[in-house]
């Protein structure tokens, strides 16, 4: 399906064509008890897992980065977009403009720790109270994660920013975050590594795509959080709380359960080895 962009002044208009991602999860409905409460919320869950299984390198620009962020002519441009449309099995091509600009597609994968939110559903959103009447100041949200390794093409122009790029995935998400709390990296493998390199800002992804190739491996682009260090646990709210504590202990139960399985197949295959033996 693409969608067409409507830009204003400030945020140029551009398409996003979106690849098919889903997953199934579980969810859970938090609603607080207290009637000074002013907001209530709604989780959903399609993660897997709550810790992250592998852990990316980071890593400022070296050799490979400053070539791929090179300034080219029209003449270059031609030329690597010929290459690069030679090299692809898809109808994913790049094409040039007549005002020597270019467009085509991206890949983003998403790697979120922490859930998104968005507005609520129109039905049912509205909250009474016992008596049947509209409850008046009482705010609603709904959070969810996305799924693990969830990943979307866009459509964009060589125009086209990093920051335009992660404000357009938002708004298709209908996220209600502040799009700074998030951020575009350049991701690559080499010598069995993996790197990743946080984008500014007025960084070009089309440019760094077209410069590297249409190889994955070479180069992708992941949307994290836009933070280090450690989660401030007490910046979130009880009801977010409690779904991670949930999710921890549907993790714990899961692991349990494995180990417990994989003890009783190694206790039931050394019955067998004992009842099979012969004494000597």
């Amino acid at each position: 399906m693409t969608d067409a962009t409507n830009g204003s002044d400030k945020t140029p208009s551009f398409e996003m064509t979106w690849g098919s991602s889903t997953s199934s999860g579980y969810c859970s409905d938090e609603q607080s008890e207290s009637d000074s409460d002013s907001e209530f919320e709604q989780y959903f869950t399609a993660r897997t897992s709550f810790f992250p299984k592998s852990r990316e390198v980071p890593v400022k620009e070296d050799e490979q980065t400053v070539l791929n962020k090179q300034e080219l002519t029209t003449a270059d441009i031609q030329q690597k977009v010929k290459e690069y449309n030679a090299q692809i099995n898809s109808n994913l091509f790049m094409n040039i403009n007549k005002d020597g600009s270019y467009t085509g597609f991206i890949k983003v994968q998403f790697k979120l720790v922490r859930p998104v939110s968005v507005p609520p559903p129109k039905k049912g959103s509205v909250r009474r109270d016992t008596g049947g009447r509209k409850a008046g100041g009482v705010k609603r949200r709904t959070s969810f994660y996305l799924p693990k390794d969830a990943s979307k093409h866009l459509h964009i122009s060589s125009r086209t920013s990093a920051r335009e790029v992660i404000e357009a995935l938002l708004k298709k998400f209908t996220v209600v975050d502040n799009p700074g709390k998030f951020a575009l990296f350049e991701r690559s493998e080499r010598h069995d590594q993996v790197y990743l390199r946080k984008l500014p800002d007025d960084d070009r992804p089309l440019h760094l795509r077209l410069c590297a190739g249409p190889s994955e491996k070479v180069l992708s682009f992941v949307l994290k959080e836009n933070e280090t260090g450690e989660v401030n646990w007490h910046a979130f709210s009880t009801p977010e709380l409690n779904n991670f504590l949930r999710i921890l202990q549907r993790e714990e139960d899961e692991h349990i359960k494995q180990i417990v399985q994989r003890y009783a197949l190694a206790r039931t295959k050394m019955q067998e080895a004992l009842a099979g033996s012969t004494p000597g």
